[in-house]
């Protein structure tokens, strides 16, 4: 029972991607579960941004604001996903203006491509930036500052490359931005109520926030859930896709490429600033859970594809990363 638990312990990622993938494909293909997996999925449905949410409250929650600033290579960093954010929907923009994008395979590759670069970073990449050897705190203000810039950036790309009917771009952007708002700027606002509570001794508050105090992998668990859902959404959209095989290898191939030149940008930048381990998390680890349920909303399905595939990328890295940061050194 202890080797289980180790095992399930050191690898949390592999497992949760695993687990949520058999149980898709559990309650797909078995016919006596067709009605459970109806039921099942309306409750991930409303599950998926509660699991986002939660992630976020507790890493915000162990926020103590009095010692986040900004550091350069937060401004660094950011610039260098909006430049690639700017490049990819300038690609859609200018490839779109003389091509009809519903019969062309390249739009939805890209599209698929913007997911993986316009996600903000992950909630628990605090958490697993700490089990690197990183700073937990200047992470946080990084996921914080990340969060916010994305809350703007998706509303204004996402109606560009994918306008709706009767599209209104400032009705759109707000749309979205509420949604966005919801998400991941009031788990922002919870955890500050919930410190201050605590600070001032207001009962309640003060046994969530010790709770969460005395639980230092409980956002990293929670992120592991929010993972499982992902794999399971992600198996679907690609079950159930329309498109080439053809067409979602090439997502897979690119979205893994995607993943270590974001992955080797940072590294680079981080060495130059003396900050690797902080600045290579926070280019590469992606809210992939949260980029899945906004691109599922407002682009075509297939889009989601690139960010489910980054998922198992990035998740592969950050399995290798926590093994090598376990493993004697010699």
């Amino acid at each position: 029972m202890h080797s289980i638990v180790s095992l399930l312990k050191n690898w949390t990622l592999p497992v949760a991607i695993i687990l949520g993938t058999a149980l898709y494909l559990v309650f797909a293909f078995v016919p006596q579960l067709e009605d459970a997996a109806v039921t099942f999925g309306e409750v991930i449905a409303v599950i998926f941004p509660m699991s986002v949410f939660a992630t976020l409250f507790i890493t915000f929650s162990k926020v103590d604001f009095h010692l986040m600033g900004l550091r350069r290579w937060h401004i660094v960093v950011v610039l260098l996903q909006l430049m690639l954010v700017g490049f990819v929907t300038l690609l859609i923009l200018l490839y779109t203006e003389y091509v009809d994008p519903e019969r062309k395979s390249f739009f939805c590759v890209a599209l698929a491509l913007l997911t993986c670069v316009i996600a903000p970073c992950a909630s628990a990449s605090p958490v697993v930036t700490a089990k690197l050897g990183g700073n937990l705190t200047a992470m946080t203000s990084f996921v914080l500052l990340s969060s916010i810039v994305t809350a703007v950036a998706i509303p204004a790309v996402f109606p560009l490359v994918s306008p709706s009917p009767g599209f209104s771009f400032l009705a759109t952007f707000f749309r979205i931005l509420e949604k966005m708002a919801i998400v991941l700027l009031l788990p922002l606002l919870l955890g500050v109520i919930v410190r201050m509570g605590a600070h001032y001794k207001i009962r309640p508050f003060i046994g969530i926030y010790n709770y969460i105090i005395a639980s230092p992998d409980l956002a990293f668990y929670s992120w592991a859930f929010s993972l499982a859902i992902t794999a399971g959404v992600t198996v679907r959209n690609i079950v159930h896709s329309e498109a080439p095989l053809t067409l979602l290898i090439v997502i897979a191939v690119l979205s893994f490429l995607v993943a270590l030149v974001q992955f080797a940008i940072g590294r680079a930048v981080g060495h130059r600033l003396g900050v690797p381990i902080e600045s290579g998390q926070a280019m590469f680890q992606k809210n992939t859970a949260l980029a899945i349920w906004v691109s599922t909303l407002y682009l075509p399905p297939v889009a989601s594809v690139g960010a489910g595939c980054y998922v198992l990328w990035q998740n592969i890295i950050n399995s290798y990363e926590l093994w090598a940061a376990r493993s004697p050194k010699s």
